[in-house]
């Protein structure tokens, strides 16, 4: 069996690109959430006003528009993470992505939304703009096709468009399809556009946050006086290989995968379980021949709804007790559905190499329902070699995702 390591990174996020400007973004101690005004137009139908949003974004400028026209919004922030991982790597332009030794994992929890909206007016008899591209841009797998077809990849294809585990079970499944020998390097992780139609969404299950006057005091994951998530967007994609590929030609490695675990609840679509959410940690510990005490530092999924951060807590509590160091990143970016199992594990990578863990912010009182667990309230210093990042969806989803820090 093959090990699989971390060689590029490609992120587009409200707080930037590159990680000494998300980073210092995450020093500041402030988050991306801000008032959106453009959703007044909703009226009383929409009770959050709140997002953590890509101002003013614009594709690269080099992009044409032959390679635009198949782009909806969510594939433009996919496929431009992909090209800033690939660069990162030193792979991009490489003639060795396209010989089929190169693949592609990535997901998102819908296509792009605009093209869903013209398909919709379409079938209403109402005017639209439907072309021979709008399914492209609304179909479950546009950001791995897209991503596949920009850089020219040959490799397997694998769509994991499983609402906020997309990304996690792509770097999962990319890590299985390279630790077992059936590829030698993968792009992997997956994007989300924001949308009201979203928002409506979790709106209608009572779980967003309406802090609509205090927009950065929101989300509060774990916080007794949290009410719900905020709604962020963005692309991320880690590029993944074999470790004999990556010495062979001499890249720079930030981590081994060395563990994921995955498991659905089986019993309701929007109540999640604290014994599954247990069962993947378990899973992606017994992958990684790990005893809980070795992992250094949590990410939780924690979106700052009651019922989620209830479970999760009392799922990590079992395994690891009080002592793992904790913090949920969603309290700074939101949660960003697709694109959060990467993004997280990119953060949660990088932290591990600076020994610097960001704190959870706006946590001023647990909950008490929440199980006791060492949440972090400051930026700490914390030396250790594995990370965990976890993720759960809609339709009880689980993933978890373990990283081991690498020396070069």
């Amino acid at each position: 069996m093959n090990r699989v390591v971390v060689t590029g990174f490609g992120n587009v996020c409200a707080f930037g690109r590159s990680w000494s400007e998300i980073k210092a973004k995450f020093e500041a101690k402030k988050n991306a959430v801000r008032y959106m005004s453009e959703w007044d137009r909703f009226g009383s139908e929409l009770n959050t006003r709140l997002a953590a949003p890509l101002i003013d974004y614009m594709p690269p400028s080099q992009w044409d528009r032959k390679q635009l026209r198949s782009l909806g919004l969510v594939s433009q922030y996919a496929v431009e993470a992909a090209g800033l991982a690939l660069k990162d790597a030193g792979l991009l332009n490489d003639e060795s992505i396209k010989d089929g030794r190169m693949g592609v994992a990535a997901g998102s929890s819908t296509g792009s939304t605009d093209a869903m909206s013209q398909a919709i007016k379409l079938l209403l008899d109402m005017p639209n703009n439907f072309n021979a591209n709008t399914y492209v841009k609304m179909m479950p797998h546009t950001t791995a096709a897209n991503i596949s077809i920009f850089y020219g990849l040959k490799g397997r294809l694998i769509p994991t468009s499983s609402a906020c585990t997309s990304a996690s079970h792509a770097i999962g499944y990319s890590y299985e399809a390279i630790k077992y020998g059936q590829i030698d390097m993968m792009l992997a992780g997956g994007a989300e556009e924001l949308c009201p139609s979203e928002a409506f969404v979790f709106d209608r299950l009572f779980a967003t946050s309406c802090k609509n006057t205090t927009p950065h005091l929101a989300p509060a994951p774990f916080d007794a006086s949290r009410d719900g998530l905020v709604l962020g967007e963005g692309g991320s994609i880690l590029v993944l290989e074999s470790l004999e590929s990556a010495k062979k030609r001499n890249a720079r490695i930030y981590a081994e995968i060395v563990g994921f675990g995955s498991s659905c609840d089986g019993t309701h679509i929007t109540r999640p379980q604290s014994t599954t959410m247990k069962e993947a940690m378990r899973l992606a510990l017994k992958d990684a021949n790990l005893e809980p005490s070795k992992i250094g530092y949590i990410n939780a999924h924690a979106t700052a709804t009651k019922q989620g951060d209830i479970a999760e807590s009392h799922a990590t509590n079992e395994l690891f007790g009080e002592k793992t160091a904790i913090s949920s990143l969603k309290s700074y970016l939101g949660h960003t559905l697709g694109a959060c199992g990467a993004l997280e594990s990119f953060l949660s990578i990088m932290m591990m190499k600076d020994s610097e863990f960001f704190p959870n912010l706006n946590l001023n009182s647990i909950d008490p329902e929440c199980a006791k667990l060492n949440y972090l309230k400051d930026i700490c210093e914390i030396k250790t070699d594995f990370v965990m990042n976890n993720n759960f969806a809609f339709g009880g989803v689980n993933t978890s995702l373990i990283f081991k820090n690498y020396e070069n």
